[in-house]
């Protein structure tokens, strides 16, 4: 049984930690897109998306394949230093002009209006030290700035993956390893957060040296 950990300061502790490794890492993921973000961005282009509110947006390897494929795209962090690193990429591609960075929290209202975006795709952002409570919110404020009918494409590490149950226990079956606090998902946590949307597509992946373990979620708003 691994030990459990005070309540501590959760996820502001992981900004802390974020902002830290994104100034030591200035390209730590590296600049091409992720599998999902492939993805994403073919299935997009498929339905004639626009513009894309992405979530945990970090140093932005996914950002630029949406913005090179066309889209404007608001991208969010809790954390400057991965933006300042998206900025300065974007710049050098030529594609600033349709790119906005705001930092933001997750836990907070996301600073969008109601129905004002054709999708919203984050990577594992959801895995963050996130409550469930918190995590409905994020799903219904996802569904509040989503136009009619529009896309939202999500990863999480799920409790298949190596590191479920290793390192720190937080409760809410989150583990913290290296620093990093993971929340994993299980089928039942995916299904209850689909309220509001229709799930078109699930499909296991697996990323990184570990692997790690993870779901691609496409969800369409109801």
């Amino acid at each position: 049984m691994p030990p459990m950990a005070s309540d501590g300061d959760g996820i502001d502790g992981q900004r802390r930690h974020w902002r830290s490794t994104f100034e030591a890492n200035p390209t730590m993921y590296g600049t091409q897109p992720s599998e999902p973000g492939r993805y994403a961005v073919e299935l997009f282009r498929a339905e004639g998306v626009r513009d894309v509110a992405e979530l945990g947006a970090g140093q932005g390897r996914d950002t630029l394949a949406f913005l090179h494929a066309g889209m404007s795209v608001t991208a969010f962090d809790y954390a400057d230093e991965g933006l300042a690193e998206l900025r300065k990429a974007a710049a050098a591609a030529g594609v600033e002009d349709r790119l906005t960075t705001i930092v933001s929290d997750a836990r907070e209202p996301l600073p969008l209006p109601d129905s004002s975006t054709d999708a919203v795709y984050s990577h594992m952002l959801f895995n963050m030290a996130l409550k469930i409570p918190q995590l409905e919110r994020l799903s219904a404020e996802i569904h509040r700035v989503l136009r009619p009918a529009g896309l939202h494409v999500y990863t999480v590490r799920h409790i298949g993956d190596a590191h479920y149950r290793a390192g720190t226990e937080h409760g809410d079956n989150m583990f913290e390893n290296d620093g990093f606090i993971v929340h994993f998902f299980d089928q039942d946590l995916v299904d209850h957060l689909a309220a509001g949307f229709r799930t078109v597509d699930q499909t296991s992946f697996e990323e990184g040296a570990l692997p790690r373990r993870l779901w691609r979620i496409t969800q369409r708003k109801n």
